[in-house]
This record gives C-alpha cells, structure tokens and sequence, in this order.
C-alpha cells in the first residue's frame, strides 16, 4: 500500500450512546463539518424501549483540520456542553494499531481461524499472544510467530493469576476466549469487561454451559448455532455479538453436530472479532447495537 493510499484509508471512528432527544445529528454533524471532516460511514438507532440513541461515524483522518487527541479534546468540550451527562462516547484512531491476546485449551479450530485472518490482514489488529492451559496449540501458534505462554491449571487461583498478568501486560483491546474451556473468575470478568469476547458452541440462550451440542441431540432439535458474546460473571449471558445457525436433522449424531458446528463457531467469532476491532459495537445493559 503506498502513503497516498494508506493515508486515505485512515479513519477517525466516533461511537456514541445517549438518552434519545432532538438534535442529536445535528450537533454531531455540526461539530465533523466545522472539523472539515469528511465522513465515510454514518450509521444510527434509536431504541424505543430504552429511549437511547446510538451513533458511529467515521470520517477520513486526512480530512481533519487536526490530529486525534485535539479532536478527543474539542468533543469532550461538546460533549459536556450540549449532551446528557450519562453520555458515552469514544473517538478511535484506525492508525493506533490494536492489540488481541487469545485464550485456548486444546481446539484449535478457532485459533487457526482467526491467526490465519489476522496474517491475511483480515483484521485489523495483531494478535500479540495466545494462552493456553494445554501445549496441545504451541506449535500451531509458534509457526505463525506470535508467542505461546502455557499456563496449567492444576491451581485455579494460581493459573488465572498468571493468565491475568500475561493478558494485562499487553494491555490488550481484546481478550479472545478462542473454545478456552474455562470460567473466567468474577474479577476478571470486571477488570476486563467490555473487552473479553467468547465463542459459545451453542445458539444461546439455549443449551447453557458444557456439552451444549450433546444437550441439542438429546433435545432432537433441527438447528443448531454458535454465540458471539462478551463475557460476564454470569456464566454465557454477556451481551450478545454475533449468532448463526445451520441445519441438521434426525441422521446427525453428536460427532456429526460438533464437526459442523465447528464451521459455523469459526465465522461467528472472527465476525464478532473484527466488528469488536472495528468499534462497530454499542452496549447498552445486557443488549449490544451492532453497527456492521
């Protein structure tokens, strides 16, 4: 990619969420204009029930008559000005290279998945380590050279412990629970809420917890999905990213439903994971607005 052309694929991304009132649009579309922003995507929702107003907006970075951090300075003005005081917003820079730190046992097909992406250049970070509680993925993630920390987990206390400092080292924008297999403890789930990301193998909230494709034979169901969600100390109901499903039927076995459901996790979380990255979500409460 030449300058020319990565300096025009830069963008600025603006995500706000308010209490819902007129001029709204307005007063943001006022504040990019008066910024010289030109703005690429504009997307919004109004959730009646809520009463809350969502927004992403970006502009191009080369647009702008001044850098991110005085534009973070000059909205924050705004912001405080003309906005309800319960208003959340963020301005992200696409220059400011984001950073993931996937968590695996011993499955590797979300892992190959989203390390085969991120090589490609299919998403917009760099994965900067995976943990794994087996040595089962070492090699697999070595050869794609990105770091391998195995944590065993024969002291739960001590094992997350170590997980936490590794994960918090790199300060990560998103923690990756690529089929970890674990429960995350209730501070992590704090400290790293907003920004750790789970596949469930099972179109939730059906079929809760371990063995969720063994539960959906015994249930004789005809479809069966995966969940993209953000994680919560209540065990697979964080707010809901991504979900799909496909269909089997009655010749399926369990063997049958996890080989296919393997297929249909792997997309589910790399969109999530790249809808993350992209500040193209908002959550509000239990329930997420995603701008894709």
């Amino acid at each position: 990619m030449s300058p020319d052309t990565a300096a025009a694929d830069r963008r600025f991304t603006l995500t706000l969420g308010c209490p819902d009132e007129t001029g709204i649009v307005a007063r943001i579309a006022g504040f990019l204009a008066d910024a010289g922003a030109w703005i690429t995507e504009a997307a919004y929702h109004s959730d009646d029930d809520s009463n809350w107003f969502f927004t992403r907006q970006a502009v191009r970075a080369d647009s702008v008559d001044c850098g991110i951090d005085e534009l973070r300075r000059r909205f924050a003005r705004l912001a405080a000005d003309e906005f309800h005081p319960d208003t959340e917003w963020r301005l992200t820079d696409s220059a400011a290279r984001k950073k993931v730190v996937v968590l695996v046992s011993k499955e590797s097909h979300c892992l190959i998945d989203l390390l085969g992406r991120a090589r490609r250049g299919e998403l917009p970070a760099d994965i900067v380590a995976v943990v794994g509680n087996h040595d089962s993925l070492g090699e697999l993630t070595e050869s794609f050279g990105v770091p391998f920390h195995l944590v065993p987990f024969d002291d739960r206390t001590a094992a997350f412990a170590r997980v936490a400092a590794i994960v918090d080292e790199h300060d990560p924008d998103a923690i990756v629970l690529a089929r970890f297999m674990q429960i995350l403890p209730a501070d992590l789930c704090e400290r790293w809420s907003g920004r750790a990301i789970n596949i469930h193998h099972s179109f939730l909230p059906s079929f809760v917890g371990a063995r969720p494709y063994h539960q959906a034979f015994a249930r004789g169901v005809k479809l069966i999905g995966a969940t993209c969600h953000y994680v919560t100390a209540e065990l697979d109901a964080g707010p809901i990213i991504e979900q799909d499903v496909i269909r089997i039927d009655h010749s399926d076995s369990p063997a049958d439903m996890v080989r296919q459901g393997r297929d249909i996790e792997t997309l589910v979380l790399a969109r999530g994971v790249r809808w993350h990255l992209e500040d193209r979500i908002l959550v509000h409460g239990t329930k997420t607005v995603v701008f894709d």
